[in-house]
């Protein structure tokens, strides 16, 4: 990693400082991107940014930050965003201090802040170089979530059309997963529904799809597969409950997409599942009526006071243990509690329908 110390003033950074919301805010003659497009916004509270310019007026230090070269020879502001946004915020006379604006100070008083240096590190190493340091001084104050980080190592055309698409306040994934009820969790300008997209389409390796897509041209491929999955979904399971916001979809339409399904009938075990008091994940309904795994559903687990029960009733015996063991007295602490009928049967969760097996028996028989 290629890390260079530099002085540079306040007029400098804050020549081209333009600040377009959403769109993102420039500075350093349109060569410093301070904040990137569709990114979620950091707001220093009123008394940490006055502390900003109180520092610069009085020439005290303030901490080092870090700016990142880009494959195209410009800068993303990696660490001391809320600083530089602070000074240029104050310097553009956007806030006042004390009731004073920038345009109110005298010139000697301006010119104390515009000459103000500002000690920079310029960064410049491999994408596995960069993350490592992204994560080391990324430690304090407002932090970015993995997806960020990734976000600030793998740049180019590919990234901006993806957080076009996915990061936007308003953009189309987001009217896409909504339009019916919600099938996505989190918030776009978070970089929440970009994470969910690439973790669908790449079994969870969104590190992987970014360093091999990073410079394609669009990210026409993600939004391809993200509107796949939510069409089928859509297309599937048409009465929409709001536990369907935290299913992994991408699973499920792997595995069944190009399967015949009975929606009707998938319709009416959801249904029956959903009144199921022993069903304790509703959202992982979904994988069970297509997959039969019942670990999707959490089933509810018998209490101690039916385990115990059932133990005195079997004075200690597991009903399944054949030779030897046949009528070997266990302690209630070596046995586990199951159904005597199965759930998946009708079986309830309840004190008649609890035995206690030993753990042997128990963990063979459930395939642990």
């Amino acid at each position: 990693m290629k890390i260079d110390l530099n002085k540079i003033s306040v007029r400098e950074v804050f020549d081209g400082y333009k600040d377009s919301a959403e769109e993102g805010v420039v500075a350093y003659g349109g060569k410093l991107d301070i904040r990137p497009k569709y990114q979620r916004e950091f707001v220093y509270k009123p008394e940490q940014r006055d502390a900003v310019i109180h520092t610069v007026q009085h020439k005290f230090p303030l901490n080092v930050m870090y700016w990142i070269e880009n494959s195209a020879g410009n800068y993303e502001l990696l660490d001391g965003q809320q600083r530089t946004l602070s000074i240029c915020q104050y310097v553009s006379g956007d806030y006042s201090i004390h009731d004073r604006y920038f345009h109110n100070l005298t010139k000697e008083e301006k010119d104390q802040i515009l000459d103000y240096e500002l000690m920079i590190y310029f960064c410049d190493g491999t994408d596995k170089e960069r993350i490592e340091w992204f994560e080391v001084i990324n430690t304090a104050g407002e932090k970015l979530t993995p997806q960020e980080l990734l976000n600030a190592v793998y740049t180019g055309p590919w990234l901006s059309d993806a957080k076009l698409k996915f990061s936007k306040t308003g953009c189309v994934a987001y009217h896409l997963a909504n339009d019916g009820g919600a099938l996505v969790s989190g918030s776009p300008i978070r970089q929440e529904y970009l994470e969910i997209a690439l973790s669908w389409i790449n079994n969870s390796n969104v590190a992987g799809y970014m360093a091999k897509h990073q410079h394609d041209k669009n990210a026409d491929k993600l939004w391809d597969y993200f509107q796949n999955v939510i069409e089928w979904v859509r297309k599937i399971f048409t009465n929409y409950r709001r536990e369907m916001n935290s299913v992994q979809w991408s699973e499920l339409y792997n595995e069944f997409k190009d399967k015949k399904l009975n929606v009707s009938k998938l319709e009416t075990e959801i249904k029956e599942l959903m009144q199921d008091e022993d069903v304790t994940k509703k959202s992982g309904i979904y994988e069970y009526v297509l997959t039969g795994s019942e670990r999707a559903l959490n089933i509810r687990a018998f209490n101690d006071k039916m385990k115990r029960e059932a133990y005195e009733r079997q004075k200690g015996i597991c009903p399944d243990c054949k030779g030897e063991n046949k009528k070997k007295k266990w302690e209630i602490e070596e046995m586990e509690a199951d159904h005597i009928k199965p759930w998946h049967e009708g079986g309830k969760t309840i004190a008649t329908n609890c035995k206690m097996l030993c753990k042997q028996d128990n963990r063979t028989k459930s395939g642990k």
